[in-house]
């Protein structure tokens, strides 16, 4: 029996949609003027916050929401809420020891706004060029454990960020979701905010069964949207676990691997 036809692509954004220097093709705008041309519907899920994706707007003419906090605040193409899961007020303190636990550096998004405790932290230069915004610098977060959207844990030692979100999992179980988006980031967000939900969310939105989703990414918390999609495609940058959870496997980011998924696994063959 054939797949039923794509309706929707979702896409993550580092690694994936966009290259190594955080950059759109040529070939990846077209990709996405192709689907749209195809009447397929293109949205975007990221660990980052919404203004971060807020430059993908206008050159891939999006219209859907932006699922930004990998599902924990979803957003139009205004920057108008449309669905916000916050951490629990009372873990954030202590999920931010736990992550300190292990050596890491904290940040807590909240709201429109990133904080941060220490100015010169490692990645907080290469975050402030991705999202296009500066962190607010704080000497503490015992006042900002309202409406915590993520709380992310960073470090270049990636054995001790898998452990420590290891240990935020057997410690704090269904109350949060702890995943990397990069190898260096931990991200925690609502037990409910993942890439996963993101897909059902808008399956529902658009009246489309799952299977009608595909889905693209290339870290360990795009899996989690794999096995809520019809088709699942894994870059060629991915590690080889995110890649044997895909159905399908493009190139990498930097040898156009979307716009390759879209014309040969996503986009009606002629």
């Amino acid at each position: 029996m054939p797949s039923p036809p794509i309706r929707l692509l979702l896409a993550d954004v580092d690694g994936t949609l966009v290259t190594g220097d955080k950059s759109l093709t040529n070939r990846a705008v077209t990709a996405v003027r192709s689907l749209a041309a195809a009447g397929i519907l293109f949205a975007v899920v990221s660990g980052r916050p919404p203004r971060g994706m807020s430059m993908l707007i206008e050159p891939l003419e999006l219209t859907t929401p932006i699922a930004a906090f990998n599902g924990g605040l979803i957003v139009d193409t205004q920057m108008r809420t449309l669905v916000q899961q916050v951490l629990p007020r009372d873990l954030v303190l202590p999920i931010a020891a736990a992550l300190r636990a292990f050596s890491l550096d904290v940040w807590i998004y909240r709201g429109t706004r990133w904080y941060v405790q220490n100015a010169t932290g490692p990645h907080i230069a290469k975050e402030t060029a991705t999202v296009g915004f500066a962190p607010v610098v704080v000497e503490a977060y015992t006042e900002l454990v309202d409406d915590v959207s993520k709380i992310v844990g960073v470090s270049d030692d990636t054995a001790a960020v898998a452990a420590a979100g290891e240990a935020v999992r057997t410690n704090f179980g269904d109350h949060v979701s702890a995943a990397c988006s990069q190898p260096y980031y931990m991200d925690i967000t609502h037990p409910h905010a993942n890439k996963g939900f993101v897909a059902g969310w808008l399956a529902e939105r658009y009246n489309i069964s799952t299977n009608q989703i595909a889905t693209i990414g290339d870290m360990p918390n795009d899996v989690l949207m794999f096995a809520h999609c019809g088709l699942s495609i894994a870059m060629g940058n991915a590690n080889p676990d995110v890649q044997r959870a895909a159905r399908r496997i493009t190139t990498s980011n930097e040898t156009e691997g979307f716009a390759n998924a879209v014309e040969r696994f996503v986009l009606p063959k002629t």
